[in-house]
């Protein structure tokens, strides 16, 4: 059944389920937190991905551009977000004004793995970072 309040929210000292080798604490949580912006495109990419994997919908539409966000957004609770890889990034960066991540992330649903393969796109508007859109 979707559901749109975070489901398992990881202690500041676990594992940042990003996998970017930090802890929660140290990457994602302050942004899901509200405490502070992302500075760069693919922080805000691995941010999104964390929200993803523990349910926050409100952290997802809060950092979707307002041109291209949904009304409304489900999450499947089905889906266990397994693991998130950066493949390229191209611009994105504390000066940069757009910027593109491509990703693979890996998933379970169903029994079965799947992998979501995307290049993101994100603007940055009054300093901060929000995902427009991607190609799969």
């Amino acid at each position: 059944m979707p559901s749109n309040a975070p489901q398992h929210r990881p202690a500041d000292a676990d594992r940042c389920p990003c996998r970017s080798g930090s802890t929660f604490g140290e990457c994602c949580g302050p942004l899901l937190a509200r405490t502070a912006d992302a500075p760069t495109a693919v922080q805000l990419m691995r941010s999104r991905y964390t929200a993803f994997a523990i349910g926050d919908a409100e952290y997802l539409r809060a950092t979707w551009h307002p041109e291209t966000r949904p009304a409304d957004l489900d999450l499947d609770d089905e889906t266990t977000w397994l693991a998130l890889e950066i493949v390229a990034t191209e611009r994105g960066g504390p000066f940069d004004r757009d910027g593109e991540v491509e990703f693979r992330a890996t998933h379970r649903s169903e029994g079965e793995r799947g992998v979501l393969h995307e290049r993101s796109r994100f603007l940055r508007e009054d300093g901060r970072w929000f995902y427009v859109d991607g190609d799969v």
